[in-house]
């Protein structure tokens, strides 16, 4: 397996991880973030710890797209690439406040009698790094990586179309989402987010099976040094 089919299933592997984490974190969050008047039903605070290693999955995967696919991307616009790998850390790093804000939250909902609210003010510091972590530069970064991938046709191109269209769809959702035009977990932002879903599984996808296009140069790169 040559470096770049070894890192386009390395991507492809951490793109996959980035969405299992993501759905986990969100399904074992929601006992303690919906919890009334800071009253927490059995077992909610572990579900929640749980919770919080799947999301300490997510950014490190989010974290390690960025990396794994910075050596292909900067062959096609190193400014670009850049912006993409320091965008995926801006991704993680707002997730990781979110974590910090949820373990809060679990220690004042396990003794809440001196809490005076600053249980509501974590569950809301949650609600927001969620809105602006893995949805508002999520779908940045979305843009940045499906248009590399379509002008160098690292992927087929119906599926970085599907980044094109999903990374903004889902920015304007949180933006809508900002202003209180819904909520965010409700049927128009799970309809937002789904083009930018289905942008990663085929963009993962892909990649684990059948690797970069020949746009990635290293065909070409490799005919040009047997012609030397």
């Amino acid at each position: 397996m040559n470096p770049d089919r070894r890192t386009a299933a390395a991507a492809g592997s951490l793109f996959l991880l980035t969405e299992v984490a993501a759905i986990a974190g969100a399904v074992l969050y929601r006992p303690l973030l919906g919890a009334a008047d800071g009253r927490l039903a059995q077992g909610a605070d572990t579900q929640a710890l749980l919770g919080v290693l799947c999301e300490v999955v997510l950014v490190v995967a989010v974290a390690g797209t960025g990396a794994a696919l910075f050596p292909v991307l900067r062959r096609h616009g190193e400014g670009l690439a850049l912006g993409y790998a320091f965008g995926r850390l801006l991704e993680a790093a707002v997730i990781a406040l979110g974590i910090v804000a949820v373990l809060a939250l679990v220690t004042l909902r396990r003794d809440p009698g001196e809490s005076a609210g600053a249980d509501a003010a974590l569950a809301a510091v949650h609600d927001w790094t969620f809105l602006l972590g893995p949805n508002i530069a999520l779908g940045l970064n979305t843009v940045v990586l499906a248009y590399l991938a379509y002008r160098a046709r690292l992927v087929p191109r119906f599926i970085a179309v599907l980044g094109l269209i999903g990374g903004p769809l889902i920015c304007l959702s949180a933006v809508a989402v900002m202003f209180g035009a819904y909520a965010q977990l409700s049927a128009a932002g799970s309809v937002a987010a789904l083009p930018v879903f289905a942008w990663e599984l085929g963009f993962a996808g892909w990649l684990i099976a059948k690797g970069f296009g020949p746009g990635t140069g290293a065909v070409s790169g490799v005919k040009g040094a047997s012609a030397g």
